[in-house]
């Protein structure tokens, strides 16, 4: 009976031994299992943050351009250099290509953008590809100067449709927006894959609030061309050089693929997508683990397994034997309680070697355990920090940790919390730490009750801080830039008084002494005396007309605006009217469109339409069937331009640059009189209003000059 005990009692101990062994290894599989898929979505979800916040510096950088713009009407190549320089992009960005600005260019402003950039950089600005387009969208500037960004000068970059779609997103959303993949320029041939990444800059500095006022305010855009792969391997560091992943672009209908890390394999332990939404664009990430790097090691489960069985054997031997084995059996109680232990430190192990700060606390802030990262942020080693109250590593005040921590589960306090607190680093400058707190039920054997992670975003605040302080810098150049100007101004005014009352005195004498001597000594003069003083007194009137045409054209320029709605076809008349009063025997037909409205100075547009209407009047004299028209017609960018048209005697459309120049003519003045004046102070009077002007012209076929106003309040404009 005592064997057939023992028997039975070792049978079920056998029984419920390998019940009990074959549970247990189930459940350290499944445990291990779900600790390394954890694992391996951590690395994940963390290469997918560092690539994120890599794309948010390329932003913060992008947005320090675009505010140059904004303190400044239009950087030159000096300056924008300066900016890029000071952002060290060759360290700070390997990826990127370059940091450039391209402008928004509509049709009519294509050639004189081209004339400004001859006349700034001396050299011939290209547009490729040629064409004509109702926008261009030029690289105008390109930093670093190196010789493939050089030769990028001029592309257009509106005309090719990937970068488009992403230029055209940005200016309607006044967001930055992405490409999709595309060929650089620089590349040439070379198959790469890149991408770029468009801020919008508009006109003063401010985002208009609806889409046409952004189309109308827009200037251009800084942009950023970077080579993906360059990217994400300079991201990572090849920090996770084990782990496979796959980046795709999938916004469009056909997926792109961007980066592969190494070539996919049909076998895979675990494999995990990410989506990532930035920037208008949607990035696809599939991770996977090889099964070279299988978290759970077959051949120690399976001896695990193993192990349980003999002991179980091992264990209803014993019973059945009915020998007196306490001291064995205590023995294999301690060595289930070394395993135990062993199972309890891989728990910690993901704590442990965890790239991110982190420290358990106890009730009373006091720091339980801290993992390495954590000791490599506040310069110390991590059994120094063991009992440190948490609150005295930081140099300012922030949440109460204790307070927070005790409160009961059922409190409305937030079981996470987010902070940026200044911490105090052993041997080195104040570090900036941006704080996770989560509070956890307890710990085994220890008073645990919160959980801190901690990154060190140093580098990151020292950026911003550097974009304020060169924003600073940039408006106390603006503003002795200001001074400069006023200065100009008041010397102007000086060279105009100078020429109003020094300059006249000797031209009245002249003009009187030669009257004089006409009056009195004529019969002593022969006829060429007499020709001699006529074209002494001609050239002295000529010299008095001359300097009356300058103080007008400075008056045109110091005079300040009082800017109203002006009846413009009223105005037209008015002065066709006093042309025709003072010279009866030329009568051209006449013909202004009715209802036409614009915004500005009635004085100054009146001197604008007198110097237009009076040269159409001129060079349209002796013509048979003169003709003078004033019409109007609506831009396809919504702007209204208006139109004086003659059919005169023209001029040659290959000297058009020199018509707004002060004292250039293209006629003699034995054919048409004039002093060169009107038309500089035209341009003037429609550049201070905000416009812009343009002329077109053939000998003897006649000219027409066409000039464009901002609109204003109240102001009509023609349907077509």
């Amino acid at each position: 009976m005592p064997h057939r005990r023992g028997l039975v009692l070792a049978v079920g101990v056998l029984v419920f031994s390998l019940l009990l062994t074959f549970i247990g290894w189930r459940y350290a599989s499944e445990r291990e299992t779900a600790s390394a898929q954890a694992e391996f979505v951590t690395q994940a979800e963390e290469i997918t943050s560092l690539l994120r916040e890599r794309m948010g510096n390329h932003e913060i950088l992008l947005k320090g351009g675009a505010a140059l713009f904004a303190s400044i009407q239009r950087p030159s190549p000096l300056q924008w250099r300066s900016y890029a320089e000071g952002m060290n992009l060759r360290r700070q960005f390997p990826a990127m290509v370059g940091l450039g600005y391209a402008a928004y260019v509509p049709q009519a402003r294509l050639a004189d953008l081209q004339l400004e950039w001859k006349e700034s950089q001396n050299t011939l600005l290209e547009i490729v590809p040629h064409g004509d387009r109702r926008h261009y969208g030029p690289i105008l500037m390109l930093e670093p100067k190196t010789p493939e960004n050089v030769a990028a000068l001029g592309f257009d970059m509106y005309a090719e449709p990937v970068r488009h779609a992403a230029m055209e997103a940005a200016m309607v959303t006044g967001q930055p927006r992405l490409s999709g993949t595309v060929q650089l320029v620089q590349d040439g041939g070379v198959p790469a894959t890149s991408a770029l990444l468009y801020v919008p800059v508009y006109r003063n500095g401010a985002q208009p609030l609806t889409v046409a006022a952004r189309e109308e305010a827009m200037l251009g855009w800084v942009y950023m061309p970077f080579r993906v792969g360059t990217f994400v391997t300079s991201t990572l560091d090849d920090r996770r050089s084990d782990l496979r992943f796959t980046i795709t672009d999938v916004t469009d209908r056909v997926p792109q693929v961007l980066y592969m890390s190494s070539p996919r394999e049909a076998a895979a332990v675990y494999r995990h997508e990410i989506e990532l939404q930035q920037f208008g664009r949607r990035w696809l990430f599939r991770f996977e683990t090889p099964v070279s790097r299988s978290a759970i090691p077959a051949g120690v489960m399976r001896g695990w397994l193993l192990f349980g069985i003999v002991a179980s054997l091992m264990l209803a031997t014993i019973v059945f034997t009915m020998a007196r084995t306490e001291h064995r059996a205590m023995r294999m109680a301690y060595r289930m309680t070394e395993e135990y232990r062993r199972s309890e430190e891989r728990f910690r192990t993901t704590m442990l070697h965890s790239a991110i700060g982190k420290a358990l606390l106890d009730s009373d802030g006091c720091i339980v355990e801290v993992n390495p990262a954590m000791g490599e942020i506040v310069g110390l080693r991590p059994a120094a920090l063991v009992g440190v109250q948490f609150e005295s590593l930081f140099e300012d005040h922030g949440l109460d940790v204790i307070e927070w921590l005790n409160k009961d589960a059922g409190d409305e306090a937030a079981p996470v919390l987010r902070a940026t607190r200044r911490l105090h680093r052993a041997g080195d400058m104040a570090r900036h730490a941006q704080l996770t707190y989560a509070r956890v039920p307890g710990g085994v054997g220890q008073d645990v009750r919160g959980l801190v992670q901690a990154e060190d975003v140093t580098e990151r605040i020292l950026a911003e801080a550097r974009v304020h302080a060169l924003n600073r810098t940039l408006e106390a150049r603006v503003a002795a830039r200001t001074r400069e100007l006023s200065q100009a101004n008041q010397e102007l005014e000086s060279f105009a008084y100078s020429i109003s009352h020094d300059l006249r005195a000797p031209l009245r004498a002249i003009d009187g002494f030669s009257r004089i001597l006409v009056e009195k000594y004529r019969d002593a003069l022969d006829d060429t005396g007499k020709g001699y003083l006529d074209r002494v007194r001609a050239a002295a009137g000529r010299m008095d007309e001359l300097i009356d045409a300058l103080l007008k054209m400075s008056r045109v320029t110091r005079t300040p605006l009082s800017p109203r709605e002006v009846d413009m076809s009223r105005l037209a008349e008015e002065v066709l009217e006093e042309f025709a009063a003072g010279d009866p025997e030329h009568r051209p037909e006449r013909v202004v469109e009715p209802g036409l409205t614009a915004w500005g100075d009635p004085a100054l547009l009146r001197n604008m339409l007198s110097n237009l209407l009076g040269n159409a009047w001129k060079f349209t004299r002796g013509k048979p069937g003169a003709r003078i028209e004033f019409r109007a017609t609506r831009l396809p960018t919504g702007r209204v331009e208006f139109h004086v048209k003659d059919n005169g005697a023209g001029f040659p459309q290959k000297h058009v640059e020199k018509l707004f120049r002060p004292f250039q003519r293209l006629h003699g003045q034995d054919e048409f009189a004039g002093h060169g004046i009107g038309l500089a102070s035209v341009k003037r009077i429609i550049e201070r209003h905000g416009g812009s002007i343009r002329a077109e012209g053939r000998v003897g076929e006649g000219a027409s000059f066409h000039f464009a106003l901002p609109p204003g309040e109240g102001t009509s404009t023609p349907a077509s």
